[in-house]
């Protein structure tokens, strides 16, 4: 094979690899609006009933803003939410013994205690609405850190984000 045919062979080869790519690309591009759009639901689960809620209209319930420390993020933020235990009251009746979250990335937890009024359900951040890239788009925290370390995440484990649904667990 001299040098002209081996060159033609590897453009040919390169313009494969490139067509490949772009529709890689592609799809990927068309794909993320729709992730985005159904991120865009909270699923309830209670027993053999499964309802919908939009995100957008859980914001205006968000009654209550706070600034603290957040240890993922090594910084300050201020973030706009609602008491949790009030919504699981309003959407269940009650205070499920215990609730199972799954996320947007398919994590998946199972935790109990939360009729605690410093659980808070967290729909903005910096004045922002959370998406999937800020760990949204609701996020549970907890308001007061008590003598816990921040500096060790080990201790805010129990911190849910990314929900895309909450089973109650009677």
């Amino acid at each position: 094979m001299n040098a002209a045919s081996l060159l033609v062979a590897y453009a040919h080869r390169f313009k494969k690899q490139v067509k490949t790519g772009f529709a890689y690309l592609l799809i990927l591009i068309v794909s993320f609006p729709l992730a985005s759009a159904h991120a865009r639901e909270l699923t309830l689960i209670n027993g053999d009933d499964t309802r919908h809620i939009a995100t957008a209209s859980l914001i205006p319930q968000a009654d209550t803003t706070f600034t603290l420390f957040d240890p993922y993020q090594g910084r300050e933020v201020e973030m706009r939410g609602f008491e949790f235990r009030d919504f699981l009251i309003e959407q269940f009746g009650d205070i499920p013994p215990a609730l199972h979250f799954t996320a947007w990335d398919d994590y998946d937890v199972t935790l109990s205690g939360w009729d605690d009024p410093n659980w808070f359900m967290i729909v903005e951040e910096d004045g922002e609405p959370l998406t999937l890239r800020s760990r949204g788009p609701l996020r549970l925290v907890e308001r007061d850190y008590g003598a816990r370390d921040i500096n060790s995440l080990r201790e805010f484990n129990d911190w849910v984000w990314m929900i895309r649904s909450i089973e109650a667990r009677w």
